[in-house]
């Protein structure tokens, strides 16, 4: 699953509701682990952020650190730990062991577990159900190499003879989602006794036991991958024939490849012990004058890199979110709490009396706004922002492939946001009315009230009893003055209801570019009328809602249908409209389809010249 690089779409915080829903989730999936492995691997006082990628996977990482958890298909059913968090808790999943390393080595390079590959103890094998998730150890050491989901249960696999693949590898080590954090992090001593590397201090150069700072690491892969090819050439045909036979390893497309980095004599690591300075968790402590000079630094750098003055006014969350965090260094967790100014408000407001900014508090919205920036104050010229590497790209013609192609590709969602009618709820459960949600976002959050609140009729579970808070948030200004306000109402019908009190909007994307605007997405109109002459002609408008230039699409229909086209404002209206010689709507309309993603319920159709 991350064998290849797949770019994630974005990055966010998860609120208390969701971190909630994420610790029950977890406690639902896996059975052994406690609320203090719960802590162990998510942090109470820790950010967990989420990053979502194209795939649909979720993976949930303390932010700073490590990721700890990932979702498969982004729906919380289907949720399995990291290797890094099988270091910390080793036991929360049951376990296949190995025969040995010649096993290990095709599961580190990325192919599925096959029976013969497993160690049977002498009481039988273990009982489990298929699509139950396992972890993979060597012999003799608790520290697991590999994640996955069982293809079938014990019983079918007793009766199949114990042949055919046990586990479908979905994350191992040194994969790419091993790789993601700034750093590497792996257990200390013992941590595979039966598999080694070719040169043992390879993997000492790339990962420091006692530390998470990179050193070396491009040097350390490309001699790594040199070995490898020598280990290749050296390894025996017929040996490999005879372990695939065998049924060590899955033949997948590309992963003999994959294996063949991994071979005899690993050095030995081991789990780290609780009390060792090896947790990911542990974040740089840092005194509170030294966080405040970082807190000043940080917004400096933001204010010279990525805030702009057409972005104002800026609310202080989206300010702090968006922009002051990103500017902080990595492996450092930047928390205002903990620096002498306590609130984001109040240290907004001390760099405003110093006149660097100026702030004013939203009576409507209970915060801080940032109105201006004083870009000729003294420590805003002082100040020298760093510049951000940009890596070169080694295949620049596969590069700018791909941006052609990712430059088509849209995404259009839904989203809402909170309007005065349900601000209340969203405070209620300690989310933030200024964001943006999604439809079952928003849902999650009326449910996670109804269950804080215990609003659930007794007599019937499908009933919820509204209060009064939950009354004016569905109802108030909805019905008619003399009309009694219901007392109750079906959990089928309460998330579109409170979903429809709030303010529609719409994000599209297309690319690395994203629009967030008010309202229903418009759409494209396709229309064909004649003209003089009986000609036809056929006009299109509404394309920039997709975030399509009128210009080079006139300029890309002109070559396609080997027309005249031009480019005309809309009267009255914002936009463009494009004109196009002929009576091409049908081959138009695919042609948005096929080439720019715009769904086929987004593009009206209307041809005149039809009787």
């Amino acid at each position: 699953m991350f064998k290849k690089a797949v770019e994630a779409k974005s990055h966010q915080r998860l609120s208390g509701a969701d971190r909630k829903k994420l610790r029950r989730s977890i406690k639902d999936k896996f059975q052994r682990v406690s609320d203090s492995d719960l802590d162990a691997l998510l942090p109470p006082k820790a950010e967990i952020a989420v990053a979502k990628f194209q795939n649909r996977v979720h993976v949930y990482a303390v932010e700073g650190g490590f990721p700890m958890f990932f979702d498969v298909d982004g729906r919380g059913s289907d949720i399995f730990p990291t290797v890094y968090a099988l270091w910390i808790v080793p036991e929360l999943l049951p376990a296949f062991v190995l025969k040995g390393g010649e096993v290990s080595r095709f599961v580190i390079g990325g192919a599925d577990l096959m029976f013969p590959g497993i160690t049977v103890p002498p009481e039988g094998l273990p009982s489990f159900r298929a699509g139950e998730p396992w972890a993979v150890k060597v012999p003799g050491n608790p520290a697991p190499i590999a994640v996955g989901s069982t293809t079938m249960s014990s019983d079918e696999a007793l009766k199949a003879g114990l042949r055919g693949k046990a586990l479908r590898i979905t994350h191992y080590y040194r994969d790419l989602l091993w790789e993601s954090p700034e750093g590497c992090y792996v257990p200390n001593a013992g941590f595979f006794e039966d598999v080694v590397f070719e040169d043992p201090s390879s993997l000492q150069a790339s990962c420091d036991s006692d530390s998470t700072d990179v050193t070396g690491e491009t040097s350390t892969d490309q001699q790594n991958n040199q070995k490898s090819d020598e280990v290749v050439e050296s390894l025996d045909v017929n040996e490999l024939q005879h372990d695939s036979a065998s049924g060590l390893m899955s033949p997948d497309d590309g992963e003999n490849d994959a294996a063949t980095g991994v071979t005899e004599g690993m050095a030995d690591l081991k789990l780290p012990d609780t009390a060792s300075g090896n947790d990911p968790n542990d974040q740089q402590t840092l005194s509170t004058a030294d966080i405040d000079s970082l807190l000043d630094k940080c917004l400096l750098q933001a204010l010279h890199t990525t805030v702009k003055d057409k972005d104002l006014p800026l609310p202080g969350s989206t300010l702090w979110s968006n922009h002051v965090l990103p500017c902080r260094p990595s492996g450092i967790t930047l928390d205002i709490k903990k620096s002498s100014y306590k609130k984001l408000s109040k240290w907004l407001q001390s760099k405003s009396t110093s006149g660097l900014i100026s702030v004013k508090e939203d009576k409507h919205k209970k915060e801080v706004m940032l109105f201006t920036v004083n870009r000729k104050h003294a420590d805003y010229s002082s100040f020298k922002p760093e510049k951000i590497r940009v890596e070169k790209s080694e295949q620049p013609s596969v590069q700018s492939a791909n941006e052609v192609r990712t430059s088509k590709t849209l995404e259009v969602a839904e989203i809402y946001k909170p309007s005065v009618h349900v601000n209340a709820i969203f405070s209620a459960v300690g989310a933030d009315p200024g964001k943006l949600f999604s439809a079952s976002e928003a849902t999650d959050i009326v449910f996670t009230y109804v269950e804080k609140e215990n609003l659930v009729k007794p007599t019937n579970k499908s009933i919820v009893i509204l209060d009064a808070l939950l009354c004016d948030s569905l109802y108030k200004g909805a019905i008619k003055k003399g009309t009694t306000y219901p007392t109750e109402i079906h959990k089928k019908d309460l998330g579109s209801t409170f979903v429809s009190r709030m303010q529609p909007h719409h994000v599209v994307t297309r690319g690395n570019e994203s629009v967030v605007r008010k309202g229903a997405l418009k759409t494209i109109q396709l229309l064909t009328e004649r003209r003089q002459g009986n000609k036809k002609v056929t006009k299109l408008s509404g394309m920039e809602s997709f975030l399509i230039d009128a210009e080079a699409l006139a300029s890309e229909l002109q070559k396609k249908f080997a027309c005249s086209t031009s480019v005309a404002e809309l009267p009255g209206k914002k936009g463009h409209e494009v004109l196009v010689q002929g009576g091409v709507i049908d081959d138009l309309a695919r042609h948005l389809i096929e080439q720019y993603g715009v769904p086929k319920r987004y593009i009206e159709v209307l041809d005149k010249t039809k009787r």
